[in-house]
């Protein structure tokens, strides 16, 4: 990947071939091609982890801090072992260390600081703060709290967070560089529960509406694209199927597509039929 000026020159999967869009996705000042962002966890391996991040085309990885042992020598993994940062190395992708299994605002806060201080001074975070472990529901009180620390610590912080569009807005103006509403519970597969919550958050935001969470199949991440969301952000969906490698594959397309149909602009819905061909000047 090379960055220069605004515009970023990316390399997708396996393509070697160098693509240059003017569609980006703008996170923390830097610019990518893919709007599909994926998580590093429940694969059966490295290995398995590498070829479905690639099928995806996925430029931005997401990695839990406190159940990851990726850093050889910071944590006391036997340094012959292959490591996630082998298989995904930082000059190709974008670490997002993320807060999960945080269920209080100083522990988010003290594994923001832990993961900057493991990826020498990296200061874009996923901040997540749970409230239930039954649902994985955010607390977002606590989620409040955390990210206005972090930001006056000088995170770039992007955040999970409840489908209210005030609180989005709140964490939007907080400093937030991204906003990622859920679709559903995490890990669920139910798909958007509440498309027009997501059109208020989308229509009202200045920072990208990234949807985390709640994605099954390659159908809701589209649906999540068409609403005019900027990204989705799954690891379940594609690490939990049978065949993840192609699964990441379906969900690149869907995004894709997904982008390009809200781009386009869908036609307005009707009750009743409308001829595809137009009845004036028919012969007879």
């Amino acid at each position: 990947m090379r960055w220069g000026g605004g515009e970023a020159i990316v390399r997708i999967g396996n393509n070697d071939q160098m693509t240059q869009t003017s569609d980006l996705l703008h996170i923390a000042g830097k610019a990518y091609a893919s709007r599909l962002l994926t998580g590093t966890g429940k694969f059966k391996d490295l290995d398995e982890t590498r070829r479905a991040t690639e099928a995806a085309g996925a430029q931005i990885v997401t990695v839990a801090i406190r159940r990851t042992p990726f850093f050889n020598k910071d944590v006391g993994q036997n340094p012959d072992e292959p490591n996630l940062l082998d298989v995904l190395p930082p000059e190709r992708y974008t670490i997002l260390p993320n807060t999960a299994g945080c269920y209080t605002a100083d522990d988010a806060v003290r594994t923001c600081r832990l993961a900057r201080e493991l990826l020498n001074g990296h200061k874009l975070v996923k901040l997540e703060v749970l409230g239930d472990p039954r649902t994985l529901y955010p607390d977002v009180v606590a989620t409040l709290a955390a990210a206005e620390i972090l930001v006056k610590d000088g995170f770039d912080v992007m955040v999970y967070t409840s489908d209210d569009p005030l609180l989005c807005k709140r964490l939007e103006e907080i400093g937030c560089v991204a906003v990622m509403p859920l679709a559903a519970p995490i890990g669920s597969g139910l798909g958007v529960q509440n498309k027009y919550n997501l059109i208020e958050i989308v229509e009202n935001a200045k920072v990208p509406i990234i949807v985390d969470a709640g994605v099954g199949t390659a159908s809701d991440a589209a649906i999540a694209m068409e609403l005019g969301c900027h990204g989705v952000l799954m690891n379940t969906a594609i690490a939990g199927a049978k065949n993840p490698v192609l699964m990441a594959s379906a969900m690149r397309k869907a995004v894709e597509a997904g982008r390009e149909a809200f781009l386009a602009g869908r036609i307005p819905r009707k009750r009743f039929a409308s001829a595809s061909s137009p009845i004036d000047g028919l012969i007879g």
